[in-house]
């Protein structure tokens, strides 16, 4: 598995965050992407702004199952 850098594939994402909070985020993504997940740019915005306050935890699960639930309507087509 390749190693990814989502703040050099998303640096205008991850301007507003310290260097504490892209490590955090970065852990994040990478720990996901052991257990399977594949983060897109709006995963990847929506884990941010949650870390930012700018989402609530339920907010950013809503959006999330959300997005897979249709994910998987459009593959089961």
């Amino acid at each position: 598995m390749a190693h990814i850098r989502y703040s050099q594939q998303y640096p205008d994402l991850f301007a507003p965050l310290t260097a504490d909070q892209v490590w955090a985020i970065e852990q994040t993504l990478a720990n996901g992407r052991l257990e399977g997940w594949d983060p897109d740019r709006l995963d990847v915005a929506d884990l941010i702004d949650q870390a930012l306050g700018r989402l609530t935890l339920t907010e950013y699960v809503t959006r999330g199952s959300e997005r897979r639930a249709a994910a998987r309507a459009r593959i089961a087509v």
